[in-house]
């Protein structure tokens, strides 16, 4: 009984676990990634509407839900609005790496996305992020006058510690819903090329690794195949009452003649060439309730068989 409980205990602190929304363990997991004040002609929203917008980031490798999370503004000192993201939205669960925008339309009723505040390019914004506890996790301010329409407020990096202007040039450019800075090459690959040109490296080391894979695999089933041979031989010399192993290994003890073996075969190429038939394995049995009826009555069944008699011409 005492381990019942114990089962029971366990299994509500995982329950907690995987489905806690937006817990304490959040706070090494959402980052305020990017914010655009003024939107001219940037991203538009699911209305076809250009409203400022707040990017948040999951840094970590394991999916974060935003439910039940706050997102704060203000821009005047004593003057805070708090949006409650609201649960029940499967959108909100953020896989690994992943990126999700909010808007500042002060619109909530168009959907989750939506906050209750708006972002004003006149003044200082500042942005905080809160979980369900009302525990801090990321805060960002943008003084006023800084951004101009259609630049951005981002993180150098994702979940950088460094915050720059992302004012469209070629190499600070403003990316919603995406991150913050995009590689277009790879060092490792151009040096890899710079030092194998034609490849040779390249295929002697694909080889390598099939045929090492190869062995690997040739010793792990013959070390299986010899200790499962054993496992049979012990147990067979147990049912028979043998003790010494060269008797069991003269009488073939554990070892199944090739006939068993090509039974199998055959067994297993019949079923996966479908040359059996498939027959239905499920009954279905209703039950019919029948309401009484003077004809199906017993009652009125004949007690005596007539008899017959001959019709006289």
């Amino acid at each position: 009984m005492k381990q019942f409980h114990t089962g029971i205990f366990f299994s509500l602190l995982l329950s907690l676990g995987l489905f806690s929304s937006c817990g304490q363990d959040a706070e090494s997991k959402l980052l305020l990634n990017e914010v655009l004040v003024d939107n001219e002609t940037n991203f538009q929203d699911d209305y076809g509407v250009h409203s400022a917008w707040i990017e948040i980031f999951n840094k970590s490798y394991g999916t974060a839900d935003l439910a039940g999370c706050y997102l704060k503004h203000s821009s005047e000192a004593g003057d805070t609005a708090v949006y409650f993201i609201p649960k029940g939205d499967v959108l909100t669960k953020m896989p690994p790496r992943q990126h999700a925008l909010f808007w500042a339309d002060d619109k909530p009723n168009r959907g989750t996305f939506h906050t209750n505040f708006l972002l004003e390019a006149d003044k200082e914004n500042w942005i905080g992020l809160y979980d369900s506890g009302r525990k801090l996790l990321d805060q960002v301010t943008i003084p006023a006058g800084l951004l101009k329409a259609d630049q951005s407020y981002a993180r150098v990096d994702d979940a950088a510690a460094e915050w720059e202007v992302k004012d469209e040039s070629p190499d600070k450019y403003v990316t919603p819903s995406t991150n913050n800075k995009t590689l277009d090459k790879n060092v490792k690959m151009e040096n890899f090329e710079q030092h194998d040109s034609v490849g040779i490296g390249m295929s002697v080391t694909a080889m390598l690794v099939v045929f090492v894979g190869l062995i690997l695999l040739y010793i792990s089933f013959k070390f299986i195949g010899k200790a499962s041979v054993r496992l049979r031989t012990t147990r067979a010399m147990k049912a028979k009452g043998i003790t010494d192993r060269e008797e069991a290994k003269e009488k073939m003890l554990g070892h199944a003649p090739g006939e068993v073996y090509a039974a199998i075969s055959m067994a297993l190429h019949e079923m996966q060439s479908d040359v059996h038939d498939v027959e239905e394995t499920v009954l279905t049995i209703t039950r019919v309730k029948r309401s009484y009826s003077p004809w199906s009555s017993k009652i009125y069944t004949l007690r005596e068989t007539p008899q017959h008699t001959p019709h006289k011409k």
